[in-house]
């Protein structure tokens, strides 16, 4: 795209015509089995990883096997343009409530009450070793050199997963934030190399940790959460009740852990 580009102040400010590349957002509908269950606004890529990570995040695999993933369930790939994304897993997944509107930001969390339905769901972690603060605090630089996308266009959200040696197992972007976690999760879900829970291993997302990003970590089974800004206190309470190591504001040389709620410290 060709846009006017403006540097410096004063007399020493110059205007120009030249190229700039913008990143591409477009929506996604997922079914689960035939059956409509989100429609997100995406950046196309790793669609297939998108919707296998929201249906197991989300909790409506139920523990069921994915079967295959499909552009479209009815039709053409081609004439829904690559965004219809059909998740399968030959109706051993319960039916899914039919759902109308877009995810958002929110997802539609309302409080306490449904943090205990996600208790109920989800079993507490089990205690790993921790990942080494050092590893924790290197993670953004680590992740930023892998960012191709936000080199480029600069608006875009990434989300890692990576091991106690601080190695990037998988990284994924996109103009979503949640979009990005559940490309990951779905990647390590459809690769036969890695393994869904993630137990030991730890999680990064360029942005906020709110309640949504931890619930999805602690579905994943990872066992840390590292957050360039802060978290929400409701995802402070869903770390420590999942037994979720979460720091945020991971910044330089410093952060804060919200979850567990005091770090042992060293005799």
């Amino acid at each position: 795209m060709i846009v006017t580009k403006v540097t410096g102040v004063g007399g020493e400010r110059s205007i120009r015509r030249g190229p700039d590349e913008l990143i591409v957002e477009e929506p996604m509908s997922m079914q689960l089995d035939g059956t409509l269950v989100a429609t997100t606004m995406r950046t196309p890529g790793h669609d297939y990883e998108l919707a296998a990570g929201f249906c197991f995040t989300e909790g409506l695999l139920a523990g069921a096997p994915i079967t295959g993933v499909r552009y479209c369930a009815d039709g053409s790939a081609v004439d829904s343009e690559f965004n219809i994304v059909t998740v399968e897993t030959g109706g051993r997944a319960p039916e899914p409530t039919p759902r109308i509107g877009n995810v958002s930001s929110s997802c539609g969390w309302c409080g306490s009450e449904q943090l205990d339905d996600l208790c109920a769901r989800l079993a507490p972690l089990p205690a790993t070793q921790p990942i080494d603060l050092d590893i924790v605090v290197g993670m953004p630089d680590r992740v930023l050199g892998t960012q191709g996308l936000f080199e480029r266009t600069g608006s875009v959200h990434a989300a890692a997963a990576f091991n106690a040696d601080g190695d990037v197992i998988v990284m994924r972007e996109d103009v979503g934030r949640h979009n990005a976690l559940d490309k990951v999760i779905g990647s390590m879900l459809l690769n036969p190399d890695h393994s869904v829970p993630a137990t030991g291993l730890g999680l990064f997302v360029s942005g906020r940790a709110s309640i949504e990003m931890v619930q999805k970590a602690w579905a994943a089974g990872f066992s840390t959460l590292v957050a360039v800004s802060a978290p929400t206190s409701l995802a402070v309470d869903a770390a420590r009740r999942a037994g979720l190591v979460l720091a945020g504001f991971v910044r330089g040389s410093t952060f804060n852990v919200y979850a567990p709620e005091r770090l042992p410290v060293a005799e």
